[in-house]
């Protein structure tokens, strides 16, 4: 019997309300992957889908300066700056943040993963655009960490 997408909502509510750090479900078609601490909620991971080929070498990236932290992308998926449309941005530039602060959600098999700061500070860019597919570990924000 295959998982529906309220099974997988249930699972990621019964993981939020427990202790667990890090929990795996594989079927024959599907595969969760759940760590908890890095600001994402959770991973699905498809098993039936053939490697997606690069399209090309990613554009060369400005060397970031030593106090600016990046905060990549987890996951592939779609980037999105505010938990609905027409909603206002988790965080604008300028905004100052702490490490569990949200500053965006990525979709992944339509399921909302937030990605937390992970540091202090202020934002000085929003490197991604909205509704746009991000790779994995690509930089959506550079954050001014503080000292």
């Amino acid at each position: 019997m295959p998982l529906t997408d309220d099974d997988i909502r249930e699972i990621l509510r019964l993981i939020d309300e427990s202790d667990v750090e890090e929990l795996r479900i594989e079927t024959e078609a599907f595969s969760l992957h759940v760590v908890r601490g890095d600001g994402v909620v959770a991973v699905p991971e498809p098993t039936a889908l053939p490697p997606v080929a690069p399209a090309g070498p990613p554009p060369p990236a400005a060397p970031p300066a030593e106090d600016l932290v990046t905060v990549a992308a987890p996951m592939l998926g779609t980037f999105y700056r505010a938990e609905a449309p027409g909603a206002a941005p988790y965080v604008e530039v300028g905004a100052r943040v702490e490490p569990e602060s949200v500053v965006c959600l990525i979709e992944v098999m339509k399921m909302m993963n937030a990605v937390s700061a992970g540091v202090s500070g202020t934002v000085v860019e929003v490197c991604a655009e909205n509704a746009q597919l991000v790779e994995y570990g690509a930089a959506l924000f550079r954050i001014e960490a503080e000292s």
